[in-house]
């Protein structure tokens, strides 16, 4: 596997380019506000009077409307949702962009499940940093930059690896590292670790502890800390170094119960489950699931988080997270600005 740095890209080639960046969401500020400081020309594509407007002109960014900013553009870049990029890019995006441009995914989705067939002239490629976005932004503010995934689908004018090199060297990823792939790996993979694992697995996983102790008698505010607060501390030591790093770090107690009651939980059918989520996955049924959801208004996806937000753990956090400001000081989501 070759992994390449910002010593690989020319991030010249973006110097004489205008990017668009449709969307101002979690990674759409990130990625527009680290292009512009890495000196590129970007501007922000916006429907006229959304929520984002304010916030993208207030960080000194210009903002037009989708069909504008798409016309006078070199590299359009599509962050906003996944369910809304193929509307956007039919009734926006392609009949604005010009011949030859760049057309620039951060996920594989829309492509891979056949949602956008992007005309045949446009370069196609996908630059994926693997951090929400706040993450990316805060990190290339500190000097530094998140790994990321390029991804190329058409290549027109034989730049496109080019460009999507450069591309992700202006917005951090250059430091960190950039590793080839293709749209179907990059969506495939990424679906599954955010349900089995990221998301999906790991909420559920703290939720069933939190509810085992407290139906056992123990207080909601020692069950947040044990399965909710605590889990941070642990993750940073898995990103610093891997397991042993953190088991290094743990105490010979914490390990020996990692190891005695750790496959008491995730068992041989948990990872046939997996499995599943994976073949799921891979045969469009959820893309097709997520496509209707997205169609029919997001009643459940609503719903479910109506739900979330009364669970008992989210309402012992929020009172437990006001007891300590620190956490609040450096967060990184700033729902104001971004």
């Amino acid at each position: 596997m070759k992994v390449f740095y910002d010593k690989d890209t020319d991030l010249a080639l973006l110097e004489s380019r205008r990017v668009a960046v449709i969307g101002y969401g979690s990674q759409g500020h990130a990625q527009a506000l680290n292009l512009r400081d890495s000196g590129i020309d970007v501007v922000v594509g916006l429907r006229a009077g959304g929520a984002s407007w304010a916030k993208a002109a207030a960080s000194g960014l210009s903002v037009m409307e989708v069909g504008e900013a798409v016309s006078g553009a070199d590299l359009v870049v599509m962050l906003i949702p996944d369910e809304s990029i193929a509307q956007v890019y039919t009734d926006e995006v392609e009949p604005a962009i010009r011949k030859g441009a760049a057309l620039v995914f951060a996920h594989g989705f829309n492509v891979h499940y056949g949602q956008v067939t992007p005309r045949a002239d446009l370069d196609v490629f996908m630059v994926a940093p693997k951090a929400p976005g706040h993450t990316v932004r805060s990190t290339f503010a500190a000097g530094g930059g998140v790994p990321a995934l390029i991804a190329i689908s058409q290549n027109v004018s034989d730049l496109a690896k080019d460009l999507a090199l450069a591309y992700a060297s202006a917005i951090g990823c250059g430091k960190a590292g950039i590793i080839e792939t293709d749209f179907r790996e990059e969506t495939e993979t990424d679906l599954f670790g955010e349900q089995v694992v990221l998301c999906g697995g790991a909420v559920e996983l703290i939720k069933g502890g939190f509810e085992v102790l407290v139906e056992a008698g123990y207080s909601p505010e020692l069950a947040y800390f044990e399965c909710l607060h605590e889990l941070k501390l642990i993750v940073d030591l898995l990103y610093e170094g891997g397991i042993s790093n953190m088991n290094y770090s743990i105490s010979n107690n914490a390990e020996f119960g990692e190891y005695v009651s750790g496959p008491k939980i995730v068992t041989a059918e948990t990872k046939q489950a997996m499995r599943e989520v994976l073949a799921f996955i891979q045969d469009g049924s959820y893309a097709k699931q997520f496509i209707l959801e997205s169609k029919a208004g997001n009643s459940l996806l609503t719903a479910r988080r109506n739900q979330l937000k009364r669970h008992p753990i989210e309402v012992v956090g929020e009172q437990l997270r006001a007891m300590m400001p620190w956490i609040k000081a450096s967060a990184l989501v700033d729902k104001a600005h971004n």
